[in-house]
């Protein structure tokens, strides 16, 4: 079957949950191709990624798209960080198979996006390991096979007190609730307790102490999959939306004749196109862990897809507030300055970075003939 084919047939059938879209793409082989050479460590191919989240956000629900997102943009690589056999690596092969769905738990309850405030523990001894805490609002949670756990292995807002763990979902002292919410369908998002959970060392995953870089640096893609997946949004709203301005009739024309709408149609236009821009010129950079270049993605992507949608939902009228309709997608696409990093959270990121930023806005250097730039990628220790 040709490969744009493939992008344009439905993946599962509307509505169905994340574990079912994921068992899918996996069967299919579409969660590796997302990767270059099909290695998760080698990092995510920017053209594929985006390929992928347009295709799901044609035919699944914001639920069920975001349970992929997490996944496939930030769990899936950072077990990576573990290459030797043992349980990690292969919940990694089982992860890109389909076979097993794997829920990144690092928001803990109380402390939101203030990572260094964690509560939840990883113990580690000489041979076992031990978890602790409750994790709130986890995606993936309720149809998970392992949880991938921040949690601190020692006191203190250091950032190097911070270590992952693997944690089977079926290992004594793991329990977990669906979050009380009737949105995003399909995420399985929940709250989950760890009471004492031991487990092997093998189960640790990456280095001790390098946690929330590993998180910094991966985080980063997510936000990436974010804009790209916030394009495909907006371009499909407006779609339909200007499909309900046409058709509807006012007076002696439609509602499209009405220049007051078309302006404020325009200016959605003239955002999603702003969005897709940045994203075109920064997805290369992300992918490579830059992580300043990441906050400018997620501001962007953070302000734009709510204010288009709910722009877009105004403009339907009633007709927005039909099942499903446009009025529900707005109240959904709050994830976007939420989810991974609030708005406030990565504007600071871009301040700390303003004068490398404004650098940036001066004249371009042109590489020598026949040569590329690299792009710069920066680490977890960035302004």
């Amino acid at each position: 079957m040709p490969e744009q084919a493939v992008l344009d047939r439905p993946l599962a059938p509307l509505g169905a949950d994340g574990r079912r879209l994921w068992a899918e793409l996996g069967a299919a082989g579409r969660i590796g191709r997302v990767y270059r050479r099909g290695d998760p460590a080698a990092g995510v191919d920017p053209e594929r990624l985006g390929e992928l989240m347009a295709a799901l956000d044609r035919t699944e629900t914001i639920g069920s798209t975001l349970a992929v997102c997490v996944q496939i943009a930030t769990a899936v690589p950072l077990l990576t960080l573990s290459p030797g056999p043992g349980p990690v690596a292969a919940a990694l092969a089982e992860a890109i198979a389909g076979r097993a769905v794997i829920a990144l738990a690092a928001t803990d309850e109380g402390s939101g996006s203030d990572l260094l405030g964690l509560g939840t523990r990883v113990d580690i001894g000489d041979d076992a390991i031990e978890v602790t805490g409750e994790k709130r609002w986890i995606t993936n949670a309720t149809q998970a096979d392992h949880f991938l756990v921040l949690g601190r292995h020692r006191n203190g807002r250091h950032f190097t007190s911070f270590s992952w763990a693997l944690v089977p979902a079926s290992a004594p002292g793991v329990s977990v609730r669906p979050a009380d919410t009737d949105l995003f369908d399909g995420s399985g998002t929940g709250h989950v307790s760890f009471d004492g959970v031991r487990l092997s060392r093998a189960h640790l995953v990456g280095r001790p102490g390098r946690g929330l870089a590993a998180f910094a640096a991966h985080i980063a893609v997510e936000r990436l999959a974010g804009a790209l997946w916030g394009v495909a949004l907006c371009r499909r709203v407006l779609a339909d939306t200007r499909a309900f301005l046409t058709s509807r009739r006012h007076a002696e024309g439609t509602l499209w004749e009405l220049d007051s709408l078309r302006q404020r149609f325009a200016g959605c236009l003239l955002r999603a196109h702003q969005l897709q821009a940045l994203t075109r010129e920064l997805a290369e950079r992300v992918s490579h862990h830059d992580t300043t270049a990441a906050a400018l993605l997620k501001a962007a992507s953070g302000t734009t897809v709510p204010h288009v949608l709910t722009e877009c939902a105004q403009l339907q009228g009633a007709e927005g507030f039909a099942s499903g309709g446009a009025q529900r997608l707005r109240t959904e696409a709050a994830l976007f300055g939420v989810g991974g990093g609030t708005t406030e959270v990565v504007l600071s990121v871009v301040a700390g970075a303003a004068d490398r930023l404004l650098a940036e806005l001066g004249p371009q250097e042109s590489a020598s003939p026949g040569t590329t730039k690299k792009p710069e990628t920066r680490g977890h220790d960035d302004p």
